[in-house]
């Protein structure tokens, strides 16, 4: 009896130490050496069968030795595997120079603004004749020889008079010119971190197909397997043919609607336009709108009652194999087939997992409780993919299926039965419970998994209970059946996008709404745990006066406000945007934004990827003590003003000051917001912190009555702008932001305060014109005298800011130079002006890329955290 007993705890403490031992490896800084994590799982391993021959242990020791040697096996496992992908990275010796390789196309290939995006599988590479070594898999573009993301870069020549791209397929086995670079992406708090997905993925490389070589693009063989993904894409291609062919009425609406039924059927999510998911985001049904683990149930589900319906009609089969063990295995592996044809992202490999586990104990007998099967599920697919523990996917979909376990109350023994009702009586009861059912579970998914999201992604849907109340059966019950079955029967795609049409029009209205989703600042971990804690309890199984419990658990995260500077004191965040500016200042009450960020490509920008998600975690989302009070445009280029739509139209800035002119402010999208001119003399002070605008003067502005106006809001325009906070013991900590002012431009600004020199101090200062050879000079260094500059750059960038004489010029002068490619994310505070913290030194992790200072080629192509084109150079 003891052993039986034994035998219940003992497993689930192997299974929690997997958990633990693969955490804990996620973690790391950085790797160790291969030979470390092997003898970590031998000692795993040795462990666990030495205790699995112990009969009679103590029962808290052996958990805590079963726990403990099941965590050494699973770190060892996860760090071998993470040492294995590291060592085939890209070497930075090979970055930005011309290759030749070899590979096959392994997915389905994705059509961009100019070109399109594919997945390469390499076979053999060589540089100048001689043979390299490059990741197995890579991300590419190949843009049209013509194609510019900015009509300001000057067009290059055509290679040829037909200049239009080859229709590339999975399959197809190509030689290419190529230019790589490592996935580089930015860093900021709270924000989306790139690297790591890249990692996820396996891709260790990106890169463009080069124009123009002595080796052009060569087809070699068409066809080399991957038949799935050809499929793939010849459904996505009909798909979009029949639903929105060139010329149609409403050409943009069916576009969108032809998107969400692409990535309903092949699982291709980059097929949705960027509109259509900040709706799907605000209404909560994002999860919905692409192949998840919801539609991939669904689909076992109904193939296992078609299995068994079919299977029972045979008296013989019937004998030969049970009906329901077949209709079992038939669900899981038709969900298989469909996960595969899915393109088998971590989602859909997550959910096989899953139906594959409570499968395999069901088909054992095993009369495991559900905790112990949850926890199964969970193991097995941290084994499959360690990464899995870091997505956000991973824990809503595992806390919806354990709370829908946990919350079960069973059969409802008190309902009365009707045991002389018609059957259609029966039928109205057996519609009407299912109905009550299906609503009680959305609502207590809704109100468990809220606080999750909440930690995640700081984001609550207020409306995302009613929306998903509407759209979970209509799509998976009307518009996806009709989507699948159109590769079959096509004319019945255009009554999945009837279908849809409304449903996107309600979640739109709904959009609308004031207050439809609230963002909130982002908790601290142990508020965020006990708000999820809270939510769990709520919707247990218990009296609802000890359910009440869990609601003072949620406050901390509902009502946490990051602390703000003391009054008299200011903080700073230069984001990291890549080749461009944004920057953050807060005191005690109010907060400036300093630049918007650049445009990364159609579509894209780094006011809605980076600006606005990382400020609304700070706590600046645009509502009452939450609201941005200014929003300054230092001058009109769109490395400064390229996210500034998005910044006015979902933060509100109380006012916008900057140097541009009014049909620059027209083509932003940005004339309605309230506008100031920004000229030196204003100044004013919020909670006892002084700002002064020292640029542009009346000599850069001219006078009202001038007969010329002024045609430029470049460089020489640049609004300079300079914040002191309140002195303490005798000494005003400043920070001095001087947009991309250049040589004269310093020069006038020196020269206007030779009188007063300390206007021009500053502890801090952001690199003029990011660190370019025509600014920082020497008169403005020594009248500023910083500690720290910061250069908001991108990687690898073409401009090759900052320059090598600036950076020497900087450590002559003994000034902190800090770059956001190496930092990520800076922050500085005025009562501390001695300290300057980089997000990426904060938040180490072995799969972060180290950047490397290496030359730089001519006509590099700098891609961005999306790996879309940003600016093809010539210099």
């Amino acid at each position: 009896m003891k052993e039986t007993s034994t035998a219940g705890w003992r497993p689930s403490a192997w299974l929690w130490g997997i958990l633990a031992g693969t955490a804990l490896q996620l973690h790391q800084a950085s790797l160790w050496p291969g030979t470390y994590y092997a003898a970590c799982a031998l000692l795993g391993v040795v462990a666990t069968l030495l205790l699995a021959r112990w009969r009679r242990p103590a029962r808290w020791p052996d958990r805590a030795l079963c726990c403990l040697a099941a965590a050494a096996l699973a770190l060892g496992l996860a760090g071998l595997r993470a040492a294995n992908q590291a060592s085939t990275a890209l070497i930075p010796a090979l970055e930005g120079v011309d290759l030749q390789v070899e590979g096959v196309v392994v997915a389905m290939p994705l059509p961009v603004a100019g070109g399109q995006r594919f997945r390469l599988k390499i076979e053999r590479a060589w540089r100048d004749g001689e043979p390299v070594a490059v990741p197995p898999l890579m991300d590419l573009a190949w843009y049209r020889a013509d194609h510019r993301a900015f009509a300001r870069v000057p067009a290059e020549p055509r290679v040829s008079v037909d200049d239009a791209l080859p229709l590339l397929q999975a399959g197809q086995r190509w030689r290419l010119p190529l230019r790589l670079r490592a996935p580089h992406g930015s860093l900021n708090p709270h924000g989306f971190d790139y690297e790591m997905w890249m990692w996820e993925l396996g891709v260790q490389a990106t890169g463009y197909v080069r124009h123009g070589q002595p080796q052009a693009p060569a087809l070699l063989a068409s066809q080399q397997g991957y038949a799935v993904e050809r499929l793939r894409q010849q459904v996505r291609d009909a798909m979009v043919q029949q639903l929105a062919p060139a010329g149609r009425p409403q050409a943009a609406e069916w576009a969108g609607i032809a998107g969400v039924l692409v990535a309903l059927v092949t699982g291709e999510q980059r097929a949705i336009d960027r509109e259509d998911w900040r709706v799907f985001r605000i209404t909560g049904v994002a999860h919905l709108m692409a192949i998840s683990g919801l539609h991939i149930t669904l689909f076992a589900w109904v193939s296992a009652a078609m299995i068994r319906i079919a299977w029972r009609r045979s008296p013989a089969l019937c004998l030969l194999l049970p009906a329901p063990h077949v209709a079992l295995w038939g669900g899981v592996v038709c969900a298989g087939l469909y996960a595969v044809f899915s393109g088998w992202g971590i989602p859909a490999q997550r959910t096989v997992l899953m139906l594959v586990v409570v499968a395999a104990l069901a088909s054992t007998g095993r009369q495991w409780p559900w905790y112990m099967r949850w926890l199964l599920a969970c193991v097995c697919v941290v084994l499959a993919q360690p990464m899995a523990l870091l997505q956000a996917g991973f824990w809503l979909s595992f806390l919806a299926v354990g709370i829908l376990f946990a919350s079960d109350r069973g059969p409802d023994r008190h309902s009365p039965a009707l045991p002389q009702a018609s059957p259609a009586a029966r039928g109205l009861r057996g519609a009407l419970a299912a109905a009550l059912q299906l609503l009680r579970e959305q609502w207590v998914v809704t109100l468990a998994i809220t606080p999750l999201s909440l930690l995640l992604f700081g984001q609550v849907s207020v409306v995302g209970f009613l929306a998903n109340l509407l759209a979970i059966p209509w799509v998976t019950w009307v518009v996806t059946p009709l989507a699948l079955l159109g590769a079959v029967l096509p004319p019945l795609w255009d009554a999945a996008a009837w279908a849809l049409r409304p449903l996107m029009a309600v979640l739109q209205w709904l959009a609308t709404w004031p207050h439809a989703a609230l963002w909130l600042a982002a908790a601290p971990a142990w508020a965020g745990l006990a708000a999820v804690v809270g939510g769990v309890w709520l919707v247990l199984p218990w009296p609802w006066r000890l359910r009440l419990l869990g609601l003072p658990c949620l406050l901390p995260a509902l009502l946490w406000q990051p602390l703000r500077p003391a009054h008299g004191q200011f903080e700073l965040w230069a984001l990291d945007v890549g080749q461009g500016q944004a920057v953050l200042v807060q005191t005690a009450r109010h907060s400036l934004l300093y630049d918007a960020g650049p445009l990364y490509g159609p579509g894209s920008n780094a006011g809605d990827r980076v600006v606005v998600p990382a400020m609304r975690a700070m706590g600046v989302h645009g509502l009452n003590s939450g609201r941005l009070d200014l929003l300054v445009l230092s001058h009109g280029h769109v490395d400064h003003t390229g996210g500034a739509e998005a910044v006015v139209e979902q933060l509100r800035p109380v006012a916008v000051m900057g140097s541009l002119l009014p049909h620059e402010r027209q083509r932003l999208g940005i004339a309605a917001a309230p506008w100031q001119d920004c000229a030196a003399g204003q100044a004013w002070t919020w909670d006892g912190v002084q700002f002064s605008v020292l640029f542009p003067g009346e000599q850069e502005l001219g006078t009202a009555d001038s007969p010329i106006p002024r045609q430029s809001s470049g460089n020489p325009m640049s609004c300079v702008l300079r914040i002191e906070a309140a002195a303490r013991g005798g000494y005003a900590a400043a920070a001095l932001l001087p947009g991309d002012i250049e040589r004269a431009q310093e020069a006038a600004l020196v020269q206007r305060h030779a009188d007063a020199p300390a206007a021009l101090r500053a502890d801090l200062m952001l690199a003029p014109h990011h660190g370019s050879n025509t600014s920082s000079t020497q008169p403005l260094l020594a009248a500023v005298r910083p500690r720290w500059v910061v250069a908001q750059t991108g990687y690898r960038n073409r401009f090759r800011h900052p320059a090598a004489a600036v950076q020497q010029r900087y450590q002559e002068m003994r000034i902190g130079l800090r770059n956001t490619v190496h930092c990520g994310a800076a922050h500085w505070q005025s009562d501390q002006p001695e300290v300057l913290v980089c997000e990426r030194q904060k938040r180490p992790r072995y799969w972060r890329h180290e950047a490397v200072e290496v030359g730089q080629t001519r006509r590099t192509l700098d891609i961005n955290k999306t790996n879309q084109p940003l600016i093809l150079d010539e210099g």
